[in-house]
């Protein structure tokens, strides 16, 4: 006998004839075979070899076959070695081959502090980084500085920072930078800045950001508007908008463009903030977190170019970023209860579990529910589905946070994230991690119970009939499963 049902659900089988009995299953989730063609795939959660490293990973950028990988760390070593055996120094940069997840020997640059942010020019041929440094090979490049991609070596000026830059984004006309400084070259540039591409000339963008910091910069697909997210509460002189999530003009920054998504998503101030903003054709994604007041996002959100919100994930646990693929949106966080979504998520349990991995469709498909813990939420708001894509990671404490991914990327084909976690579904796996689509998977990831570990009953009740019981399991990237007697 074969039944089929939805993860997490339990079965009895009953009678003579061993006739099969079905529970009512939960919300329909997608995964790597969904059965409702609404929904779309994810990745499988295979976790694929990749070179590790010994600290934390901040931003990946992925450039064809290509994964640069910005953080804090000095040593890089093969997928499967244990830490301090066959390392590498890496001296807060690397790269590596995504489909091989090696790291690519020819490019090394050095770096004396943590890099944050990675941004490659629309033609390829510059790789812009911002971060805490002062010094890249061992010349004077305060917070920003441009890059070969193919050797590390230095391409021509930049203007420095007098502090730390959080985010860079490079368009054809203008390189942006977010951060904590309040100089950019030897213009006063508070926050946040813009500068020429491929030289030092510092540009008229010049938002007023009086407080806080700026987390995330990214401009639209048509370079005349600049998103940006952080800890701030005004910018121009507006907190509506303006709180946490500002939408402006390009040019000069001076302006701020209609954003009625703000009124909904509000982080801002020293205990809450936009973390991370992406963006594609349809609108802007992002991430926040709120942690004793000043916010109410800790999942992530939705808006479309015109600055209006279409949708809002209202699950707890901060989530740090955010990357559209297709019709699915991927997230790293810490999520502990997204029992809000309105087509329903997991609970939180007694003693607290963490998804650090998840995936969302790009869509709403309900409505948000009323929070039950009394946390800041929408209720009401459209809500995307979350989709059963659940690989786990264990955190890591490097940055003293235990926290597992700071960064997801994607090309599409790959989906690779990126932190400070120890191990993945189980096995050894340092601070960088790769999954792919079925094809290029090898879908071994299977339910998590099986065979003789289900732990299979029989029993007769009456005579003539044997009532048999299992408990039910789950699967990491598969929503329905099934089970034969």
């Amino acid at each position: 006998m074969v039944s089929k049902f939805s993860r997490s659900s339990a079965i009895v089988v009953s009678g003579v004839a061993l006739v099969s009995s079905m529970l009512l299953a939960a919300p329909a989730q997608a995964d790597i075979a969904p059965t409702d063609p609404t929904l779309p795939e994810t990745v499988t959660a295979d976790a694929l070899p990749t070179v590790q490293i010994n600290g934390v990973v901040w931003d990946q950028e992925v450039v064809g076959n290509t994964v640069y990988v910005a953080g804090s760390f000095t040593q890089a070593r093969p997928a499967g070695s244990a830490a301090g055996t066959n390392e590498v120094p890496r001296a807060n940069m690397l790269a590596y081959n995504l489909t091989t997840g090696e790291l690519i020997n020819g490019f090394a640059p050095e770096f004396n502090s943590q890099v944050r942010s990675l941004s490659i020019s629309p033609d390829g041929s510059r790789l812009y980084v911002g971060g805490n440094f002062s010094k890249v090979n061992g010349q004077n490049r305060p917070g920003v500085v441009s890059l070969n991609p193919s050797t590390g070596e230095i391409l021509g000026s930049t203007p420095g920072t007098n502090s730390a830059v959080y985010s860079i984004h490079a368009t054809d006309d203008a390189v942006y930078v977010g951060g904590t400084f309040s100089t950019l070259g030897s213009s006063t540039r508070v926050r946040a800045g813009a500068f020429l591409p491929g030289t030092s000339t510092v540009l008229p963008f010049a938002p007023t950001i009086p407080d806080g910091n700026v987390q995330a910069i990214i401009p639209s697909p048509d370079g005349q508007e600049v998103i940006i997210g952080g800890a701030f509460t005004s910018v121009n002189g507006s907190n509506n908008p303006g709180y946490g999530l500002a939408r402006l003009d390009a040019a000069t920054g001076k302006t701020n463009l209609p954003l009625s998504a703000n009124s909904q998503v509000r982080d801002g101030g020293t205990k809450a903030a936009i973390l991370s903003l992406k963006g594609d054709e349809d609108g802007f994604y992002g991430t926040g977190y709120d942690f004793g007041g000043g916010g109410n996002v800790e999942g992530s959100f939705m808006v479309d170019w015109s600055g209006n919100l279409k949708w809002i994930d209202d699950c707890h646990g901060d989530t740090y970023d955010i990357i559209p693929s297709g019709r699915v949106v991927y997230q790293a966080s810490h999520k502990h209860y997204c029992g809000n979504l309105g087509t329903g998520g997991f609970p939180q349990t007694e003693t607290w579990s963490f998804q650090h991995g998840t995936a969302m469709t790009k869509f709403a498909t309900g409505a948000s529910k009323p929070d039950i813990y009394k946390y800041p939420d929408h209720p009401g708001q459209p809500s995307p589905t979350l989709l059963n894509f659940f690989p786990d990671f264990m955190p890591g404490n490097f940055t003293g946070q235990n926290q597992g991914p700071w960064d997801v990327e994607t090309n599409g084909d790959y989906v690779v994230f990126g932190g400070e976690f120890l191990r993945v579904n189980n096995k050894p796996q340092q601070g960088i991690v790769r999954f792919a689509k079925k094809s290029l998977s090898p879908q071994k990831e299977g339910p998590r119970q099986s065979g003789a570990g289900l732990g299979v009953k029989a029993r007769s009740l009456a005579a003539g009939s044997v009532r048999i019981s299992w408990p039910s399991t789950y699967d990491r990237d598969n929503a329905t499963l099934t089970y034969q007697v």
